[in-house]
């Protein structure tokens, strides 16, 4: 059979035998051919495909030596595929379809799908795996791995069927049913991990290590952390990839505090070293939940291991320290790193401008580019997210038109996005409704909630409605955006669509989710939620915010309902409003610390308006700075005003 995608024209020279510091007929035993197959595939296991396929080259320059074998040829295409080098492969492949050796030998058949599927030639892999006469389960686990790896689940877990209805499950080993599972991990919208789960069990593979970790994956990604959990517990033997899943899944999950738990069993009780991929997950789990002690702790034992020069360990303190509210911290940590990748100077300047402060944001990032990294994507979010926070006004409008002029960077709809937050912040909320209808793609909801949050703060009616209805028709659950045009129908008095929108809330269910605020204390997170009383102290709590709420008042403070979604007496809302999450988070934190220590919320939703303005007062009131991290930004409050300006 003729193979469909092979030219017989394609020449290729990619390597030169002059980057060889040996000459291989000096320790090569040129007359013979087991010797150049035992050193072409010792240096293809040992990671230097360069040399091994060199040392090919070399085999076939050499007229006396006979015609290469698949124990020469199956380890220069295991080099051209870790390379890769397509142009090399596709001749190594015209050179076995000459000497018989394909599509006949399956290893080769093997060989090749691996070629073609690690460099992105999907349709090719299969090609070879149809033109094979010999299909056996190396032949459909490379098909289906190959499928996996460049983005087609559906269609490898076709595969994984095929072999199982013409093979059997008999034929089934561990290798197959991780690049099963790998595929579940992959397709949205639709439980199979589970399937694949009862399979392995059946055929008795659950003891299997590799099998356990890659199960883990699966579920944390199909949104089954606690399936991932119970795999991981059952497993009799974890290895050092098992805990550092573990501690990834939790800490990309939004479980910070289960993810250090997971890190701190791993070095304590089962007393495993600490690694490069440990610590950068630990610290991501620390960055989520705000658990700067514990990240200190980390941090400290990077310096000891050495780790702070590993590009990926220090990009992961720097951003831990940002997110954790310490972004001198951050700065300390970013200035002894010898390497920096673009990752690292993109937290940099993402981290700066969370936190308000954007011209040391902009600094940094004219840094970056003096220093001949070229921004991306994500960096031009963290600036354009930086300007955004700090007003700069005519540096967002430049740079944002620097993306593509400059750099050949589309803006996507994140760009749009703080391009209309920067506008409407400024009151410039026609050209931020100009720019939206300009766009070449679909705005999403925030874009449209953006520009519905400046009109209430402006006070547009017209183009709030107008916001408010496109918002919600993307986005119909969303209580935010029903409260944000409350609120602008109240500032106007209009009372009658107040109540509207108050019955529509009710009448379709909408509800506001379920805020909670954590606070460290001696390496250890509390988490409150609103009107929270199952911690231990919760009497002392309250009483305490009663004491505040009085020398509050005194100052001026008067509870803000509208933040209120509930349908109660006015006096209720007040009631409610008193044991929000931020405020029992706060007052806990006064309780448990030293006189004008700062301290630090996080907080997973926007921190409401109400205790927005009460926070400000308690910073007041206690001589301290209150650093709250809500889902939008950082508030540093201090001596009765925010670092956001009330525009968050």
């Amino acid at each position: 059979m003729k193979p469909l995608f092979l030219s017989t024209t394609t020449t290729t020279r990619p390597f030169s035998s002059s980057s060889l510091s040996v000459p291989f007929s000096r320790v090569v035993d040129t007359s013979s051919a087991s010797s150049w197959s035992s050193a072409i595939a010792d240096l293809s296991r040992s990671g230097h495909h360069s040399e091994a396929l060199l040392a090919f080259l070399s085999l076939r320059r050499l007229s006396s030596q006979p015609s290469p074998t698949p124990s020469s040829l199956l380890p220069a295409l295991s080099s051209a595929a870790s390379l890769p080098s397509l142009p090399f492969g596709r001749q190594l492949h015209l050179l076995s379809l000459r000497l018989g050796y394909s599509p006949a030998d399956p290893f080769i058949s093997s060989s090749l799908i691996n070629l073609y599927s690690k460099t992105q030639h999907p349709a090719d892999a299969h090609a070879a795996f149809l033109e094979s006469p010999v299909r056996n389960a190396v032949l459909y686990t490379a098909l289906v791995s190959g499928l996996v790896r460049n983005a087609n689940p559906l269609k490898a877990l076709a595969v994984f069927k095929q072999l199982i209805s013409n093979l059997g499950t008999s034929e089934i080993d561990p290798a197959a049913i991780v690049s099963a599972i790998s595929a579940c991990a992959r397709v949205s919208g639709a439980n199979v991990v589970g399937g694949v789960h009862g399979l392995l069990v059946k055929l008795g593979m659950e003891a299997e290590t590799v099998v356990g970790n890659t199960l883990v994956d699966a579920y944390a990604k199909s949104g089954e952390v606690g399936n991932g959990r119970k795999v991981f517990d059952e497993m009799p033997e974890r290895d050092e990839v098992s805990w550092n899943s573990m501690v990834a899944v939790y800490a990309q999950g939004g479980k910070p505090v289960e993810a250090v738990e997971v890190y701190m069993e791993m070095v304590g009780r089962e007393s495993r070293r600490s690694t490069a991929v440990a610590l950068s997950a630990v610290m991501h789990a620390c960055a989520k939940g705000g658990a700067v002690q514990v990240g200190r702790c980390v941090h400290n034992q990077v310096i000891r291991m050495a780790l702070e020069d590993n590009v990926y360990v220090g990009t992961s303190v720097v951003d831990m320290y940002c997110k954790c509210g310490r972004v001198d911290a951050a700065w300390k940590a970013f200035g002894r790193m010898k390497e920096r990748n673009i990752k690292t100077w993109s937290a940099m300047v993402a981290g700066y401008g969370m936190h308000g402060r954007g011209r040391e944001a902009l600094d940094v990032f004219k840094q970056m580019i003096e220093a001949g990294v070229r921004p991306n994507y994500i960096t031009f979010i963290s600036v354009l997210d930086a300007c955004s926070h700090s007003g700069l006004l005519e540096d967002g409008r430049r740079w944002f038109k620097a993306m593509k002029q400059d750099y050949d960077i589309d803006p996507g709809v994140e760009h749009y996005g703080c391009m209309v937050d920067l506008l409407g912040r400024a009151g410039c909320l026609d050209e931020s409704y100009g720019l939206i209808k300009e766009m070449r793609l679909e705005p999403d909801s925030m874009i449209w909630g953006s520009l519905l949050a400046a009109c209430r703060v402006h006070k547009n009616i017209e183009l709030g409605e107008i916001s408010a209805r496109q918002a919600l028709k993307l986005d119909p659950k969303n209580c935010g955006f029903y409260v944000s045009l409350s609120n602008i129908y109240a500032d106007f008095g209009r009372w009658k669509d107040v109540e509207r929108m108050r019955v529509l809330i009710k009448t379709r269910g909408i509800m506001k989710p379920p805020g909670y605020s954590l606070v460290e204390l001696k390496g250890k997170s509390h988490m409150f939620m609103v009107g929270d009383r199952r911690h231990p102290q919760h009497e002392e709590i309250y009483g305490y915010l009663d004491k505040l709420r009085v020398r509050m008042q005194e100052l001026g403070y008067v509870p803000d309902t509208g933040s209120v979604l509930h349908d109660v007496e006015q006096e209720e809302k007040e009631t409610i409003l008193r044991v929000h999450s931020e405020k029992l988070a706060v007052a806990f934190a006064i309780m448990s610390t030293v006189p004008g220590s700062p301290i630090l919320v996080i907080k997973n939703l926007r921190v409401c308006g109400d205790c927005h303005t009460a926070i400000k007062i308690i910073a007041k009131l206690e001589g301290r700075e209150i650093v709250v991290r809500d889902s939008h930004r950082f508030h540093h409050f201090k001596d009765g005003v925010c670092s956001c300006g009330d525009y968050w």
